[in-house]
């Protein structure tokens, strides 16, 4: 599996609060905010997430960007990890990986 991206995820109470002091923390608008659900921060080759509602768990942790999710996911049940079905997220392809001592979220786009 290679992945093309990893992305830190903190989850939120209230994004619409969230929203501005992130702005001004990391001196940068928001790239992409998807109402009450979703905000995400692109500095220089780095991108940070903030995780308002329908968040896939209340602890923060990290996404990984796959190309192939289907084979990702092959792979790592290949490699004995514990991996979720696959959700059609409102953007992406997504599953849940466990056992990792923190929230793993492997996807890929639609």
């Amino acid at each position: 599996m290679q992945a093309e991206r990893v992305t830190p995820v903190i989850p939120v109470d209230d994004l619409e609060s969230a929203v501005p002091v992130w702005t001004q923390l990391l001196v940068t608008d928001p790239t992409f905010v998807d109402g009450d659900r979703w905000a995400q921060f692109d500095v220089g080759s780095s991108r940070v997430v903030l995780a308002g509602t329908g968040r896939p768990s209340d602890e923060a942790g990290v996404m990984i960007k796959v190309a192939n999710l289907e084979a990702a996911k092959s792979e790592l049940e290949a490699a004995k990890l514990t991996i979720g079905e696959i959700q059609t997220g409102p953007h992406e392809l997504r599953a849940l990986v466990t056992g990792a001592g923190a929230p793993v979220t492997i996807y890929s786009s639609l």
